[in-house]
């Protein structure tokens, strides 16, 4: 991908237009070869993060990205499997176990139903089964669009991490919200395009999961914190006033532009975004994390720590963070992604696996019906995933004699996710498994062919969504991705 330089240092001075917090350098960055109707933008000079049109009408504006650090058991929670649990107990056969690579079980197991008091219902007028574990979750089955057929190539935390948020399991690729953003922009150019949530500890892959790889790093994810300033060294420091930091600001970018004019390098443009950016939020990003405005019943709706005019916003909080999503989006954040820590379940699922789920099963739920009350479902896709699926045989218990309470390996040739709005086909279920929940015999879906349907979703075609690095084209679903059109409205 050619960048395109202006040729004179007068041209650039005049293009950054110092002071009052512009960010005009678009012309450094705004012909990135995306390859879609903005290429045709004759004498336009946008910024890096400024709307541009989608290859073709979309049906989602904004994403709102759940992933499950770990993995859930989707056959405890979402494919449901009667045989199993009949067969609960039983030795494991063995074409599911010989010849076969996990992570951590050796011995031949037995294969383990989903504990009975746990159950499933039929929700809904589309008779979707839902956990019991889950019923705030149950609530909402009509909107969703639920897969059960997803498979991936990785099976170990974090390069099954990576290959579901960049395609690849390994480092070095753009995460799917750095192409979004690259796409797309974003529509409100006093926050990032690209926002990270966390709840509990950063997962494996670390923070190349929301890295813009290659991409130039405007469109890397900014990760909000929940305790003391959202973004670290956003507050002046003590003494300093707005007006000497913006002082020092137009200072420091008239150099970074003296070097840009000088070596031509992206990157430098890139410092000079994120300086003028910084600057906004100081103003923006206090707004969007004080939860003071939203009503009482939102907060119940919720479940968030802010109660009764008792400011307890800084406490760590899923629900806190399924809230500032939305907050986020109706903003104009063009993708929101939130990680959740814990899902992580080899031994003790009868413990760990409902104490989980009531931490975000109504916070979730809410998410999409504030949403839909707002009348921004629509125009949100609102995603849930892990990084790949759990066996349908114990890990732990009746494994060489060991009394630990069972869990489940880690398994990726068949697991369970879901989306909701965004264009997506409510009330359906896609695919399916085997009996036992081990293989998939019915509308396999890949990774590739997941983020194909995301970014179809957002207007853009993922095989004209490229970037040239290392001598050729890349893109999120390298050379594969079919776009799943039984799952569209």
């Amino acid at each position: 991908m050619t960048f395109v330089i202006p040729t004179s240092r007068r041209q650039i001075l005049s293009r950054v237009g110092f002071g009052l917090g512009s960010i005009a350098l678009g012309s450094l960055l705004g012909n990135d070869g995306i390859g879609h109707a903005a290429d045709a933008q004759s004498n336009a000079t946008p910024g890096p993060l400024d709307p541009k049109p989608p290859h073709f009408p979309a049906r989602a504006k904004s994403v709102i990205h759940i992933h499950m650090v770990g993995s859930p058991s989707h056959l405890d929670l979402f494919d449901p499997k009667p045989e199993l649990a009949k067969r609960n107990g039983e030795r494991c056969p063995d074409e599911m176990f010989q010849g076969k690579k996990f992570a951590f079980i050796r011995s031949q197991p037995s294969l383990f139903g989903t504990p009975s008091d746990w159950g499933f219902r039929k929700c809904g007028k589309s008779g979707m089964e839902i956990s019991n574990l889950l019923p705030q979750l149950q609530g909402v089955a009509d909107e969703l669009c639920m897969i059960r057929s997803m498979h991936t190539n990785e099976f170990n935390h974090g390069p099954a991490q990576l290959f579901m948020l960049s395609g690849f399991g390994r480092f070095g690729r753009p995460s799917l919200g750095s192409w979004v953003t690259y796409g797309l922009g974003s529509e409100n150019q006093n926050l990032p395009g690209f926002v990270v949530l966390i709840t509990g500890s950063v997962l494996g892959a670390g923070n190349s999961a929301w890295g813009s790889g290659f991409l130039p790093t405007v469109y890397q994810g900014v990760e909000f914190r929940s305790q003391g300033d959202p973004v670290l060294f956003l507050s002046n420091p003590p003494g300093v006033k707005d007006a000497s930091r913006r002082r020092i600001i137009d200072a420091v970018n008239q150099l970074n532009a003296d070097t840009l004019a000088d070596v031509g390098d992206p990157e430098i443009a890139t410092r000079i975004d994120q300086y003028e950016m910084a600057y906004r939020m100081q103003t923006s990003v206090p707004d969007l994390m004080d939860l003071s405005g939203e009503s009482q019943r939102i907060h119940d709706l919720y479940g968030t720590t802010f109660r009764d005019g008792f400011k307890e916003t800084g406490k760590p909080s899923f629900a806190n963070n399924c809230l500032l999503a939305r907050r986020l989006v109706e903003r104009g954040v063009r993708f929101v992604q939130l990680f959740d820590q814990g899902w992580d379940h080899h031994g003790n699922l009868y413990g760990g696996l409902p104490k989980k789920c009531d931490q975000v099963d109504r916070p979730i739920a809410a998410l999409i019906q504030d949403l839909k009350q707002r009348g921004m479902l629509d125009e949100t896709l609102v995603v849930w995933s892990a990084e790949f699926g759990r066996t349908p045989m114990a890990q732990g218990a009746n494994e060489e004699g060991k009394k630990t309470s069972p869990g489940r390996d880690h398994h990726r040739d068949a697991f369970a996710m879901w989306m909701a709005g965004g264009g997506t086909k409510p009330g359906t279920i896609h695919g399916a498994t085997d009996e036992l929940g081990y293989s998939i015999v019915d509308k396999p879906v890949h990774v590739h062919d997941l983020n194909a349907t995301l970014l179809h979703l957002l207007g853009l075609n993922h095989e004209r969504l490229t970037f040239r690095h290392q001598g050729r084209q890349y893109r999120l679903t390298d050379v594969h991705g079919i776009v799943q059109h039984d799952l569209l409205v």
